[in-house]
């Protein structure tokens, strides 16, 4: 009896099939270990403004390991877990710009979500 993955497949594309199942029994844990997740940054962050606090949630996270985060009145801010908080969109930048997320926990500007 053939097996499926076997009927009709050259030598060729049976290596590429091999690999290819190969791949995916691989946990799931290698492929994210190398992009920082949700869970090491902050959930919200708390920025002073032209004399208005304003509240930054975190939108997103590039596969460079950049986090987006985005407040009202299209404000936004960029942060990586070793570098320091950069203002985007046209704002002139806040208590948080040139911060780390060390500094900003420290700070007291940095909020968790925690279990």
């Amino acid at each position: 009896m053939t097996h499926a993955s076997d009927r009709g497949l050259n030598a060729p594309a049976k290596v590429v099939l091999a690999s290819l199942m190969a791949l995916t029994a691989l946990p799931l844990a290698t492929a994210e270990a190398q992009t920082p997740s949700f869970e090491q940054f902050p959930i919200l962050i708390q920025c002073k403004y032209k004399e208005t606090y304003h509240a930054f949630y975190i939108s997103r996270i590039s596969e460079d390991g950049t986090a987006t985060y985005v407040a009202s009145e299209r404000m936004g801010g960029t942060i990586t877990l070793d570098g320091k908080a950069k203002a985007t969109g046209g704002a002139g930048g806040g208590s948080c710009v040139g911060k780390t997320l060390a500094e900003l926990r420290a700070s007291h500007q940095a909020y968790d979500l925690k279990p």
